[in-house]
């Protein structure tokens, strides 16, 4: 094969990358570059933006080590049978590139996968030898994302938690049989036996109250996973429920969902076209419920039609139109698993007004102060100086609500 130059894998297996949602930088500890030692800060084309939970925007080099691939996942561009440019970074290559790209400050982090080539053993060397080289080699603290390879030997996923902030396995399919089905050489038992061991090493890394040696560090940043929407049939409450036990069983700090997008030569098994990307932002926003909002998978599913979301209105206001008998609850005495249900009122809005209204009771334009928007709230609140009377019930509310006409969300690509 004709050597390829560098700019050119860059192109190639930056591309080959984006399909993978799961490379937020977000929950990872602090690896300062302090007194000037050391390269890349996690506080500070193949460059992708993701954003912390406080809002920053970071940037990492996102690229696959190699979109050669053994594996024939009929949903995957990069599959064995796939006719596309193919190439293949060195270890040293992608070690040069993340260096560099850090000191002229375009990324502060690199998220790395890979194709299966040889085996899983030789593909997690691979990836585990970057992160090493990385570290130990040349001191970089900035953020390391790797994707593991979950039939590599246990001992691999061992070493990838010591050099990565964050690890993760894509479960890819919501059903099982989907994935016996589409993906015939992967296995849910062996990636959930891989997610079991990084939450087990999680925490075992947790310092305890009399721990005079804290243990080495393992994925701080924890572990996520991504699911593909759209290509199994899998209905959104199906997948609600996946991710509530994957939450649960595995300690993952984030379940991504990322619309499935046609591929060419695709298998006749695959649907024709893509689902609506509304689709994934409405399951983005019922997993923040789940999350932050303390409702369980049965609640967000009450509200949905055949098991899908509506696309019209997201699924807290769903859910507040079809329990309108728990409405108006009164901002000044409700508590603050009641107000986190109230459309229109966030985390942070909630807690400033149950903080608020310990030294003065709240009125409507209070209210307005404390959330983004007054309109979608004033229905489901009563204040000192205001009532909803009927608006609540009103049969066209959420028609009043909902924008007109219902937002387009853009591809990414």
């Amino acid at each position: 094969m004709a050597q390829i130059d560098l700019r050119k894998k860059l192109s190639i297996l930056a591309d080959a990358a984006k399909y993978d949602a799961s490379c937020a930088s977000s929950g990872t500890s602090k690896r300062d570059s302090v007194g000037g030692k050391g390269v890349g800060s996690t506080e500070g084309m193949g460059i992708c933006h993701a954003y912390t939970p406080d809002g920053r925007c970071v940037s990492l080099l996102k690229i696959l080590l190699t979109n050669f691939c053994i594996y024939d996942c009929v949903y995957c561009i990069n599959r064995a049978s796939s006719n596309v440019p193919r190439a293949r970074f060195s270890v040293d290559e992608v070690v040069e590139l993340t260096l560099n790209f850090y000191k002229r400050n375009y990324i502060e982090g690199l998220f790395l996968s890979s194709g299966i080539i040889r085996s899983g053993d030789y593909t997690m060397e691979q990836l585990v030898l970057v992160a090493r080289k990385l570290r130990t080699e040349h001191d970089f603290r900035g953020y390391i994302h790797l994707k593991l390879i979950p039939e590599a030997d246990p001992r691999l996923v061992e070493e990838a938690g010591l050099y990565a902030d964050r690890l993760s396995a894509n479960i890819e399919l919501p059903r099982d049989e989907a994935l016996a089905r589409l993906a015939p050489q992967k296995s849910v038992a062996v990636i959930k036996k891989a997610m079991s061991q990084v939450r087990l090493g999680v925490e075992a890394a947790k310092p305890g109250k009399r721990d005079r040696v804290k243990p080495p560090k393992f994925a701080p940043a924890g572990q996520s996973t991504q699911l593909i929407i759209g290509a199994d049939g899998a209905p959104d409450t199906e997948i609600i429920d996946r991710s509530a036990s994957l939450y649960g069983g595995y300690g993952l700090r984030r379940v991504y969902y990322s619309a499935f997008s046609p591929i060419p030569d695709s298998s006749s098994a695959l649907p024709v076209s893509k689902p609506p990307l509304m689709r994934e932002h409405r399951l983005y926003q019922a997993d923040w419920l789940m999350r932050f909002y303390g409702f369980a998978p049965k609640e967000i599913g009450e509200a949905t039609t055949d098991g899908m979301l509506d696309l019209a209105i997201d699924p807290k206001l769903a859910w507040a139109l079809n329990r309108r008998e728990q409405f108006p609850v009164d901002v000044n005495t409700a508590s603050r698993e009641m107000l986190l249900r109230v459309p229109g009122l966030g985390v942070k809005s909630v807690d400033r007004m149950v903080s608020v209204r310990r030294y003065r009771t709240l009125r409507l334009e209070d209210v307005a102060r404390l959330c983004r928007g007054i309109d979608k709230v004033r229905p489901f609140i009563v204040t000192l100086d205001w009532t909803p009377g009927g608006l609540t019930d009103a049969v066209d509310l959420g028609a009043r609500i909902a924008p007109d006409p219902a937002p387009v969300q853009l591809s990414l690509f």
